[in-house]
Formats: structure tokens, sequence, C-alpha cells
């Protein structure tokens, strides 16, 4: 084992997450039983529904990719001490941005890509402006960050519902009074293409844009003048503005790239998955991707680590319901407990860190 591992494998912070991890899953294995199912019957469901089949695996990858996208998004934001709260919202506008492209803005026939490439570009702007509006709001007016971003994606989440309900939008033509409040599907160019071509192991391009955007997120954020600037901001904004630092730029331009990243999601979600724009279509995703970069604590393999485990447990949760009958509210709990026990952990190390000095 080398000096490197064995560094990495002695920090307390690792160690307690795994801990937290195990104990809320125990926890999570006993409640099972409290309700009455049998743990037999609920936890191969669980494993079936994560990573049972080939199928089941890519579904799993594809949800975590999502997080991760958010949860990139957080941290990015957050070494410039902004809280970005926005994912949900975000995800909404990429996905309104890319259902629109992909059927009224004629690009099915284009070649080299382009038919993909531009409805999810056109998500990441219109996430990038949803975020960045925030950030106008805060450099100009001073509003809280939190607030801003938490508002707009309220307001986001009804633009959804405003687009499928109406005709005039994104609504499918109505033929019945059966017809379901929904856009049609998107042309089958503009969907996110598979890296297997076998639809029956749906990962699709989206993985390796994620994980290419995390190299570049680790690399702005520790190896860059940037990061030394969004440090900067994070630390002290007013000397950071008397070194020269342009403050209000920062804030939007974090805030902007927080965004984009969460109007991607959306278009992984729209593109890759869903296919057709719904009401409620982000799932409350953009809520957990905010979870994961919580726990990342600024760390970009942590954001990886932690989308992958909540990837898992929402879809393990989703099949353990259908199978077993277990509540998929019993994931919440277990997320949850996770995050108690996390917060509860690093405030305690924090004093240990703190008599140590």
């Amino acid at each position: 084992m080398t000096t490197t591992s064995k560094n990495w494998l002695a920090r307390p912070a690792i160690w307690v997450s795994l801990g937290a991890v195990a104990g809320a899953l125990l926890i999570g294995v006993l409640l099972i039983h409290l309700l009455g199912v049998p743990v037999a019957d609920a936890v191969p469901a669980f494993a079936d529904g994560a990573w049972g089949s080939p199928y089941a695996f890519a579904a799993s990858i594809n949800r975590s990719l999502v997080f991760a996208l958010v949860g990139l998004g957080f941290v990015l934001a957050q070494r410039a001490n902004l809280t970005n709260v926005g994912g949900e919202g975000q995800i909404a506008v990429g996905g309104i941005a890319a259902t629109a492209v992909s059927l009224y803005g004629h690009v099915s026939s284009l070649p080299l890509g382009l038919a993909f490439l531009l409805p999810v570009l056109a998500a990441c702007l219109a996430g990038g402006v949803w975020g960045g509006l925030a950030g106008v709001m805060k450099a100009k007016a001073g509003t809280n960050e939190v607030i801003a971003t938490l508002l707009l994606s309220f307001i986001a989440y009804w633009l959804v519902y405003g687009c499928v309900q109406s005709t005039a939008l994104l609504r499918q033509p109505m033929t019945s009074s059966n017809t379901l409040p929904e856009s049609l599907e998107i042309p089958d160019a503009t969907q996110l293409p598979l890296l297997t071509g076998d639809a029956s192991v749906p990962l699709h391009v989206g993985l390796i844009a994620c994980l290419v955007l995390a190299v570049v997120v680790a690399i702005v954020l520790n190896r860059t003048v940037l990061g030394v600037r969004l440090r900067a901001v994070g630390l002290n904004a007013q000397a950071a503005r008397r070194a020269g630092i342009g403050v209000d730029r920062m804030v939007i331009g974090a805030l902007f790239a927080a965004g984009a990243l969460g109007g991607l999601a959306g278009a992984c979600m729209l593109q890759g998955e869903q296919y057709s724009l719904k009401a409620g279509f982000s799932s409350g995703y953009g809520f957990d991707g905010l979870v994961v970069g919580l726990l990342a604590r600024g760390s970009v393999p942590g954001v990886l680590a932690g989308a992958l485990l909540f990837g898992f447990l929402r879809s393990g949760g989703i099949n353990m319901e259908m199978v077993a009958g277990v509540p998929t509210a019993l994931v919440v709990v277990i997320q949850g407990l996770i995050i108690v026990t996390l917060a509860g952990a690093e405030r305690g190390l924090a004093r240990n860190r703190t008599v140590q000095r």
C-alpha cells in the first residue's frame, strides 16, 4: 500500500462518511422489519432494482450523472461562498429549452451530431441564464442567492406546467379529452446517443460529458487562477475587490456556470431518458443533487461518490416499492439519516480539530 493511499485512508472524514452510510442503511433495514415486510424479500428487490440487470445498472448510472452535474454546479458556486439551491429550477428550464429546440428548432436533419448537441447547448444556456439571474440579483441588489435560486425554482416548475398545459406552447395537439398534458416525443435524432448501441443497456453519452466536466471543474477549482479568484471572493469579497478581482463578475459567472450544469442535467433527463416534457419531470433530482453537493464538502470526487450512492438508492427504492411493497419514502429517510449523521460528525470533527490546536 502506498503512502498516498495510507494518508487517504487515515482521514477521519472518510471513515465518518462510510460509517454514516453503513449506519443509515442498517437503520433502513430495521425500519423495513418494523414495517412488517420480510427483509429477505426487500433487500433482494432493492439489489435487483439498483444493479440486478444491465438495464437496472445503466438506469442507476443515468440517475447518478444527473445528481453529479447538479452537485458539480453546487461545489463550483460554493468555492465563491455561494449556495446554489436552484438545481431543480435549472433542470426544469433546461428541459423546456431542450424540448423546444428538439421539436421546433428544425434540427433533426442536421449532420455531425448537431441534432442532439444543439438542444443540449440550449438547455445549458437556459440553465445558465436562470442561475445567472440569481447572480445578477446578488451582485447588483444584494439579494441572498439562497432565496433567489429557491424562488426561481418554483417559477421554473410552473413554467414547465404552463408549457405542457398549453397547445400554443409545448403541449401535444389535443385529439381527444384523454390527450395527456405533455409534449410530443422528441425525434430520434435529437435523443442522446447510447454508448452501447443497445436500448436494453441505456447508458448514454451524458455519462462521458459528466466525467469530462468533473475533471474540468476539479482543474478549475484546484489548478487555475480562476479557482484562486473564486476562493478569494468566497473568503473575503471586500479584500478581493481591493485586489482588483471583479467580484460581481465572479458571482454572476459562478452562478451562471452552476446553472448551466443544472441545465445540462435537464437535457440528460429529457433527451436521454424521458423523451417528452411532463409536469414534474425533474422528480426532485435537483434537490437530491443539492444534497450531494453539500455532502461532498467541496470535493469533486466526493460529488461523484455521493451521486453514485443516491442514484443507486433511488433506483433500488423504486423497485423495492414495486416488488416488496416498501414505500420509496424509506429511501428519503435513509438519505436524511446520512445527512444528519454526517452533519453531526462534521461538527464533532471540527471541535476536535479546535481542541488539538
